[in-house]
């Protein structure tokens, strides 16, 4: 059996890889992965304490963590294709000003 350790500090990893994606990219697509990578780290580290304390509440925290996702993924993909369409860039710096 694996310990739950080495899930928590597999979660932590991608956890830290995406919020070090979050800051450093400027791409709006490649920023949204790494948010879609932090929530399902999020999701790891709900499985394996459900597991650990043999409690179900991890395992209904999950889907909602995914309900959300797919919310996000469904808007968040919505917008960025508007804002390629208007600017024809992907740079998050290009839409901090959206006035033009």
């Amino acid at each position: 059996m694996i310990p739950m350790s080495w899930y928590l500090a597999l979660s932590a990893v991608l956890f830290t890889i995406g919020v070090a994606g979050v800051i450093i990219k400027r791409n709006a697509i490649a920023m949204f992965m790494c948010i879609e990578l932090m929530l399902n780290s999020v999701n790891l580290t709900f499985i394996a304490l459900s597991s650990f304390f043999r409690d179900v509440s991890g395992q209904l925290f999950v889907f909602i963590v995914m309900t959300v996702a797919a919310a996000e993924a469904a808007v968040g993909l919505g917008i960025i294709i508007t804002v390629f369409r208007n600017r024809e860039s992907l740079d998050v710096d290009d839409a901090s000003v959206l006035r033009d």
